[in-house]
C-alpha cells in the first residue's frame, strides 16, 4: 500500500496519505483545507530477517566508536544491538544500560546486579 507525504504550503504542517490506488491521491488536501501541497520524499523501510539483523551487528565495521573502557560508549552499542533484535530485552538489560549512559563502571555494575540474588545472567550482558 503506498503511504505519500506531504508539506502544506498554507500551514506548514506535514502529514502523510495511505492510498489503496494511484489514483485516490487526485483532491488530496491537508486539513487546513489547502491543496499547495509539496510530495516529499519518504524514506524505505525494508524488513529484515533475524538472521540477517544477527549478521549486521557482528561485522565490526557496524560499530562505530566503541570503546570498551568508556561505558558510555558501551551503553550507545547495547542500545543499537537492542534495537536490532527488535524486542524488548527486560528490565535488567535495560538498568545495565541507563547505569552505564550515566558513567558506571560496567565491573561494579555486574557486581551489584550478581550480588542483588536471584537468578543473574550477568555474564551474557558483557
Amino acid at each position: 500500500m503506498p503511504v505519500y507525504e506531504y508539506l502544506c504550503g498554507e500551514c506548514g504542517r506535514r502529514f502523510s496519505r495511505f492510498f489503496w490506488r494511484i489514483s485516490d491521491a487526485d483532491g488530496t488536501r491537508c486539513r487546513c483545507g489547502s491543496d499547495d501541497l509539496e510530495q516529499l520524499i519518504s524514506r524505505v523501510s525494508m524488513p529484515r530477517s533475524e538472521e540477517s539483523r544477527l549478521e549486521r551487528m557482528a561485522d565490526p565495521s557496524g560499530w562505530g566508536d566503541l570503546d570498551e573502557n568508556d561505558p558510555k560508549s558501551m551503553a550507545r552499542m547495547m542500545k543499537k544491538m537492542g534495537t536490532e533484535m527488535g524486542e524488548d530485552l527486560g528490565p535488567e538489560f535495560n538498568e545495565v544500560v541507563d547505569r552505564l549512559e550515566a558513567g558506571e563502571d560496567p565491573e561494579s555494575i555486574e557486581s551489584s546486579l550478581a550480588s542483588s540474588g536471584g537468578e543473574s545472567d550477568t555474564d551474557n550482558l558483557f
